[in-house]
């Protein structure tokens, strides 16, 4: 019963955080297309510009003021709780995940840190982050956007490079994520909000707003705006275990977050110009080459008996992944993959050499202690051509 209570809750807390990062993220994608689309020929005194569209059967009349109108309505709509709530929700899955049970879900198999070190390493290093991007969003760097986002890429990459040092695969691409979502809703909690605050305040005030709270909320949501597409990226990564279960899986984050930004530019720039058209087709090539260069590189070697290798897998790996685990800790086989039969073992072989053999993330933190001969005879027979005869 405890098994099934956790899966819902499991369940419950990631529909939550996919709701309202849908709603985050979808709301920071129309307002780059609004600002992009607005008309600015000979706007009216006052406008910056305006746009017309249809949808869902009407049509919308939207301006976009130089500052404010001359007078503040009485109902201004904000946009925040999208924010807030997808990081909330976020944390809160991350620790029903992977801190309630960080021996199983977070360590790397073997890793000698305890873990509860795990867990406060891997919450305190994203507060560490946003004090280290803020201050650097503060320095001298702020004044040169460029070279700032390539430090900050940088450092991103880095991190991600030193949680696959002591977390699983998973974990290491997750907390990356959480990461990168804790700079976003800081600069939305920290500088983007207070910034509009102060301008309300100001014109209800009949004073000049301050011009640098602006200018950064500003350079942050750049930052959110590029930073969209790898996080989108990395919360759908459990599903693929060749990116986050190879020994490069850091790299691998890397170059599909360098493939994902200039498409983003495209997409920001394409109702101006279609300069950037070019990222489109260069990102598709660039996840071929990627796909090639990971993958795993097999050695042909003699078969392992098929009747060995099943006595391995129903060992080590059904009192998991079986329609009817054993395991306290799933009511039904995770992912639903199952392996009680000889025709499931053979269907799902690429799944179980990238899970158990290649990144040896299963099984989960090895609490079947499958061996290292164990893993080798099902990587020499996947290799052989994973044959059941």
């Amino acid at each position: 019963m405890e098994a099934h209570l956790t899966e819902w809750l499991n369940l419950a807390i990631r529909w939550i955080h996919m709701i309202v990062g849908i709603a985050w993220i979808g709301a920071s994608f129309y307002f780059v297309w609004l600002e992009n689309n607005l008309d600015r020929r000979n706007p009216r005194e006052g406008l910056a510009g305006d746009l017309w569209a249809i949808h869902g059967g009407g049509i919308y009349h939207l301006e976009k003021y130089k500052l404010a109108p001359p007078r503040m309505p009485e109902k201004l709509h904000w946009f925040k709780w999208e924010a807030y709530g997808t990081w909330l929700s976020g944390i809160a899955l991350l620790g029903a995940v992977y801190y309630l049970n960080p021996g199983l879900y977070l360590l790397a198999p073997g890793s000698a840190l305890p873990p509860a070190a795990a867990v406060a390493l891997g919450f305190g290093s994203l507060i560490a982050g946003w004090f280290v991007y803020d201050r650097l969003c503060d320095s001298p760097l702020g004044k040169r956007p460029a070279l700032l986002g390539a430090l900050l890429f940088a450092l991103i990459v880095l991190a991600a490079w030193g949680y696959s040092q002591v977390f699983g695969g998973r974990a290491a691409y997750i907390h990356t994520g959480a990461l990168i979502g804790t700079l976003m809703v800081g600069n939305v909690f920290r500088i983007i909000m207070p910034a509009q605050r102060d301008l309300v305040k100001a014109i209800e005030e009949g004073r000049a707003p301050d011009p640098r709270l602006p200018a950064k909320g500003l350079l942050r949501s750049r930052h959110n705006n590029y930073l969209t597409l790898p996080v989108l990226f990395i919360m759908i990564s459990n599903h693929f275990p060749s990116t986050y279960g190879s020994p490069w899986n850091w790299a691998i984050l890397a170059a599909l977050s360098a493939l994902a930004v200039p498409v983003r530019h495209y997409f920001n720039t394409r109702h101006a110009s279609q300069r950037f058209a070019w990222t489109l087709p260069a990102a598709a090539l660039g996840l071929l080459c990627l796909a090639f260069v990971s993958a795993p590189r097999q050695t042909p070697a003699p078969a392992g008996r098929f009747a060995r290798v099943a006595e391995v897998i129903h060992t080590r790996c059904t009192v998991c992944h079986s329609a009817t685990p054993s395991s306290p800790l799933f009511a039904s086989a995770p992912g639903g993959v199952m392996l009680d039969s000889p025709e499931q073992i053979r269907m799902l072989a690429p799944k179980i050499h990238a899970q158990a053999v290649a990144s040896q993330l299963m099984p989960l933190g090895n609490i079947t202690s499958m061996t290292p001969e164990e893993r080798a005879l099902i990587g020499a027979w996947i290799a052989a051509g994973a044959r059941t005869d």
